[in-house]
């Protein structure tokens, strides 16, 4: 055993090392990181569609044995555009990269096309920037939760749809909702004649339309109708239930802030998208009107859309759809800018969102303080089939994976089994699109 050598460490010499930099060795420093700096060796796209809305998923490939991740780029409306962001675009931008470098990569990726912004490049740096997180994990041997600061909360409680074509029917599968234990759940009803959101047509023929894709929707019918739901809803329910409705952005401004005052006697736990993107300014005016919480933002792509709502307290709850935000790394912004101003989140998580996706809302929603509820799809035999991993809910409450990073796998071989084009009417004519809807004087809305 080597000797002290009280000659080769003079006081002198002890008291000029401090403050000098601590030198480590490579090895040591090796070591202190568990694992080599992983570099991007490949980047591939999965497109599947096991529940009949197309899904894109990104897997990252490194140059260590074994050492991958994925991340949700689903925007189902175009997603083979996506799917060509990623190929075309991406790859051969990222390949060679440092895949620890997210937050530079993420800028690196959103400011290098000039023109931003986009949900086709959103999503697209979205499925890159998730699955780099997801590497991380994995390479911590941490879920993604515990390298943002660990769980402030054991689960994340969720909501259902409950929806009928008549207002019984709505009620009715509302009340089996609420028996598996969830205690927030949104209502949606069908109008008769005419296309709504969320609910399948009630009642007599449907208006015609000029073109075979177009449907018809006419404002004050649905309103009308979707009091006459709450009301029956309130009362068949209770209020002890939390209670929540999709505008879906379908009503002029104008009526869409009587609409809020109106539904401010059904105390409901938010009103969903009252109005578009477009029109955000008219949240002044709601807010004015009525005490009805709103929750807004699943279309939102930048910060131009939220920044004023969120700082203004024209908004309750903040429903970005994360992918279509870029990813985890700006929604975990968006959620510490809504905690300043007390604004609590609700991220968008219905079908076309990935379990990848749904994996990430989840790390969000345990993470964040100023957490409100989480929308919930729960996955058939088939999307169980493709991704395994899928969080577990019990009594209301969505609880993460804790496994390393998301603790999601794609089985490849069972997503190829479901490809893209099982559609059918309409949507699949329109390569998985959405038509048109029309007032009955044939003007678009939005929808």
């Amino acid at each position: 055993m080597k000797r002290f050598n009280a000659d080769s460490f003079s006081r002198r010499r002890f008291i000029g090392s401090i403050g000098a930099p601590l030198a480590v060795s490579p090895l040591l420093t090796s070591k202190l990181r568990g694992m080599s700096i992983p570099k991007i060796r490949d980047v591939q796209v999965i497109s599947t569609e096991p529940a009949g809305v197309r899904l894109v998923v990104v897997k990252i490939l490194t140059d260590q044995d074994g050492l991958y991740g994925y991340g949700c780029a689903t925007f189902t409306q175009r997603a083979d555009l996506v799917v060509d962001a990623v190929n075309l675009y991406l790859k051969p931008f990222l390949v060679g990269r440092p895949a620890d470098a997210i937050e530079d990569l993420w800028q690196a990726m959103y400011n290098s096309s000039y023109w931003r912004n986009g949900p086709v490049l959103n999503n697209a740096i979205s499925g890159v920037d998730q699955a780099l997180w997801d590497i991380k994990g994995r390479q911590a041997g941490m879920p993604v939760y515990e390298l943002l600061g660990g769980k402030c909360r054991r689960g994340a409680m969720i909501y259902s749809h409950a929806a009928g074509r008549e207002i019984s029917e709505t009620i009715d599968q509302a009340q089996k909702i609420i028996a598996q234990g969830i205690k927030v759940v949104r209502l949606q009803v069908g109008v008769p004649g005419m296309a709504s959101y969320g609910a399948a047509q009630a009642g007599k023929a449907p208006v015609p339309t000029s073109e075979p894709h177009d449907e018809v929707f006419e404002p004050l019918p649905y309103v009308r109708r979707t009091l006459q739901l709450f009301e029956a809803g309130r009362k068949e329910l209770g209020s002890e239930i939390e209670l929540l409705h999709d505008v879906h952005e379908r009503v002029p401004p104008r009526l869409a802030v009587q609409f809020a005052k109106d539904m401010e006697q059904f105390r409901l736990f938010y009103l969903e998208d009252a109005l578009s993107p477009e029109n955000i300014d008219y949240f002044k005016q709601i807010r004015a009107n009525c005490t009805t919480p709103i929750a807004m933002g699943e279309l939102f792509n930048n910060p131009h859309e939220w920044n004023m709502l969120i700082r203004d307290g024209l908004i309750d709850f903040i429903r970005v759809h994360v992918s279509q935000a870029g990813g985890l790394t700006p929604a975990r912004k968006v959620a510490s800018l809504a905690e300043a101003f007390q604004v609590r989140t609700a991220w968008h998580g219905p079908g076309d969102v990935s379990p990848v996706g749904h994996c990430a809302n989840v790390t969000l929603d345990v993470v964040c303080s100023n957490f409100g509820v989480q929308e919930w799809t729960f996955a058939n035999d088939r999307v169980q089939e493709v991704f395994e991993g899928y969080p577990i809910v019990k009594d209301g409450y969505v609880y993460p994976n804790d496994k390393p990073g998301w603790g999601v796998e794609v089985n490849e071989k069972a997503a190829a089994k479901y490809p893209f084009g099982s559609e059918t009417g309409a949507r699949k004519s329109l390569n998985g699109g959405w038509g048109v809807v029309r007032r009955a004087d044939g003007s678009v809305i939005n929808q």
